[in-house]
């Protein structure tokens, strides 16, 4: 490549990965289901504090490596928070300006976290429309719109060097190191679509299973593959789910889905707080939830097996929501039910259901999931 700044950028993040160590995998003690292990791939540990910060690393190298980026090229994204911490914190590794566009409801966190790597935000009222206006902006300052949601899946090396790679390293020496399960949620869709073909490519039984906040799109598009499908809100977890589809998401090759209500995501970080003392992200506690519908399953079947699930990001950008009882009365949410299911069901293995979650078919009975 014969642009010197571009070498020299794509150096200063192949040396700050190289200052970086792999995050940990997190038992979690079951002793009501002795014939079950499950771990958390704890994604928080990262210097940005989340999941993303895989995939910021992989979009800047992506669109480097593309002649995308100059040295004065203004960085334009649309993100939630999360990607947008971990974008910011790589534009000013490299000097460069970087503008994150999002949605109002965006935690008052994960703002200040953006502007502390000298980001800045530009809001929109409504979710749908922070790609437009993102794609608009890049056009007004003559900036590049990294477009997650388009190159999520394409920018990560799904071969190696990868979440999956390092989730399957780690297991190698635990009792079932070839989990029957890897869960994880889907904002843009590119963490799945990385284990799920990683797994493909090396001929692995594990299955993926992507699980769906209860105001996103993806879980009806995963059974219907209507792309015109939208809704009117966010999804009420951040960093998971979309009002539209989204292109990275690949419903083909991923296994299973499951639609989880917000209030069972939120009171599962409450029930994962106790039993591994770390707080999680709301995406975190929609994961944990899927993982004990999938472990209650395979309790039914007798079955044996590891499963793996994504910890995302730290519960900390949450206090004044998520894990705060004002703020859950406030939006009308009663997590007791679904706290009282996860905790019973960890004490004896036996998964009880809740029947207005039956009722409503939010949730669909995990032995339909599996192709």
């Amino acid at each position: 490549m014969s642009n010197p700044w571009i070498r020299e950028a794509i150096a200063i993040i192949h040396a700050d990965a190289n200052r970086s160590s792999d995050t940990h995998l997190i038992p979690v003690l079951l002793p009501a289901l002795p014939q079950l292990r499950l771990y958390i791939k704890d994604e928080s540990t990262h210097i940005t504090g989340n999941l993303k910060h895989r995939l910021a690393r992989s979009l800047f190298l992506y669109a480097l490596c593309n002649g995308k980026i100059q040295r004065d090229t203004p960085i334009i994204e649309a993100s939630s928070g999360n990607t947008a911490i971990s974008e910011a914190y790589y534009a000013r590794l490299l000097g460069l300006r970087f503008i994150a566009v999002m949605d109002y409801s965006t935690s008052s966190e994960k703002i200040r976290r953006v502007q502390k790597y000298g980001g800045e935000c530009v809001f929109v009222d409504d979710p749908r429309q922070d790609r437009l206006r993102a794609r608009e902006l890049a056009a007004e300052i003559h900036g590049h719109f990294m477009d997650q949601f388009t190159f999520a899946e394409r920018a990560t090396d799904w071969r190696s060097n990868n979440i999956a790679e390092s989730i399957f390293h780690q297991l190698s020496h635990e009792s079932y190191p070839n989990p029957h399960w890897i869960i994880c949620g889907v904002g843009t869709g590119g963490t799945a679509a990385t284990l799920s073909r990683y797994i493909h490519y090396n001929s692995s039984q594990t299955q993926v299973c992507v699980v769906d906040p209860e105001y996103s799109v993806y879980y009806d598009y995963y059974h219907t593959r209507e792309e015109c499908l939208t809704t009117q809100r966010g999804s009420g977890v951040e960093g998971i789910g979309r009002p539209q589809v989204e292109p990275s998401f690949l419903p083909e090759v991923i296994d299973c889905m499951i639609k989880v209500p917000n209030a069972a995501s939120y009171a599962a970080i409450h029930v994962l707080e106790e039993m591994v003392g770390r707080r999680y992200g709301g995406s975190t506690g929609t994961n944990f939830y899927g993982a004990c519908m999938l472990m209650a399953d395979m309790v039914q079947k007798h079955e044996s097996s590891a499963l793996a699930m994504i910890g995302c990001d730290a519960g900390k950008i949450y206090h004044d929501t998520y894990y705060s009882p004002l703020w859950l009365q406030e939006q009308g949410i009663s997590i007791k039910p679904y706290g009282e299911q996860l905790c019973n069901f960890l004490l004896d293995g036996i998964w009880n259901p809740i029947s207005e979650v039956e009722d409503s078919s939010v949730i669909k009975n995990t032995t339909a999931c599996v192709k």
